[in-house]
């Protein structure tokens, strides 16, 4: 079983709520073992890691921008902060939207890897469902792949879906070497409507998980029609249950 951690954007409203600890806390009393993320404009990376590793967790990776040497700089100063070896990050539609745009997003990752590996980093590329569209008949992650042949994968298995025009478990299994990390979410696969918690969507779950070898499962859900802790909860129930991850609990 994969260790069990969660994308903080998931309680962004909620942090905003009650504030960044007092939502750490519910994440560790549910039995989360890592969370993804770091620090903010209200807490440095080394208080948000000590309120983390004070909880019981760790933090199992973080997000950053690798588009300039600057922010290739700061990921690696973040990982190291953060006592992670992981990280992960992505780009917005315009980067996918011709052959054009998709080689000059390969050119970037090509830059940036070997910084990042040199380092110790593993970084996943986060997808959304842009990637597994298709551009001349091919999926954009496979066109990815040619031209950026050291590409790893934060891999966000409902998002590959492309609004059910994939099979998720189909997707991870195609690029499951390259998986790093795997963003775990759920919901009907119909675009502009909420996710669910993990286990109650039409995503094949326990397919998906088992379809790879990541360093960790990492429960990310963007919307979600009530309660979100509640959702967050559910999700981890959903997955510890099934004996698909690992938690504190």
């Amino acid at each position: 079983m994969k260790p069990i951690s969660i994308q903080l954007y998931t309680v962004r409203e909620l942090i905003s709520e009650i504030g960044l600890p007092a939502v750490l806390e519910q994440i560790a009393a549910i039995g989360y073992k890592g969370v993804e993320g770091g620090g903010d404009s209200a807490f440095t990376n080394e208080q948000f890691r000590k309120m983390v590793e004070d909880l019981g967790m760790v933090v199992s990776s973080t997000w950053g921008d690798i588009a300039s040497d600057e922010g290739i700089g700061k990921l690696i100063e973040s990982c190291q902060t953060l006592g992670t070896t992981y990280a992960a990050g992505g780009f917005w539609i315009p980067a996918f939207e011709t052959r054009h745009a998709i080689a000059e997003t390969a050119a970037v990752l090509n830059r940036a890897l070997p910084t990042l590996e040199d380092a110790g980093i593993k970084f996943g590329l986060h997808n959304h469902w842009m990637e597994f569209e298709r551009r001349d008949n091919m999926l954009v992650m496979d066109i990815l792949v040619q031209e950026v042949p050291d590409l790893q994968l934060e891999l966000d298995i409902y998002w590959s879906s492309n609004f059910g025009e994939n099979r998720p478990e189909e997707m991870v299994a195609r690029y499951a070497e390259r998986v790093v990390l795997l963003h775990v979410k759920d919901g009907p696969q119909v675009e502009k409507q909420p996710m669910t918690a993990v286990g109650h969507g039409t995503v094949n779950v326990p397919a998906c998980v088992l379809a790879a070898d990541p360093a960790w499962l990492v429960v990310e859900l963007d919307e979600f029609d009530g309660n979100m802790m509640d959702a967050v909860r559910d999700s981890y129930a959903y997955l510890t249950a099934q004996g698909l991850a690992s938690g504190n609990r």
